[in-house]
């Protein structure tokens, strides 16, 4: 069973910057893709970016140009670089593993604890 940790959520000022990271451990496959979403109160679940293995990422719209995603395939970690987050960006972001059509068509199950990103204007 895969084991999903995220963290470095908190509370920034809109323009600051966070750095997620989401550690996964279990039956993780090295050729696995790697995504973040996210999901704010009274919104649906919405992916904000995905790396494959080889490192070919995918971002929303929302998100391009102030995001990055990179990975540890050895540490079986994902990041996500946030500059100039926006109060628009406050929301539980969480991480998966899986295939990369799965995860960037959002059809992934996200079901661990999240961070709070929070972003105060």
């Amino acid at each position: 069973q895969v084991q999903l940790v995220e963290s470095g959520g908190g509370l920034v000022q809109a323009g600051g910057s966070l750095r997620l990271s989401c550690a996964a451990s279990g039956s993780i496959r090295t050729n696995n893709a790697m995504a973040w979403a996210r999901l704010a109160p009274g919104k649906q679940r919405e992916l904000v970016a995905v790396i494959s293995s080889g490192g070919t990422t995918n971002y929303a719209d929302s998100v391009k140009g102030r995001f990055t995603i990179s990975r540890d395939n050895a540490k079986n970690t994902v990041y996500l670089q946030m500059n100039s987050l926006k109060p628009e960006d406050t929301a539980v972001y969480y991480c998966n593993v899986g295939a990369w059509t799965v995860l960037v068509a959002g059809r992934g199950a996200y079901w661990g604890q999240g961070t709070q990103v929070t972003v105060s204007s």
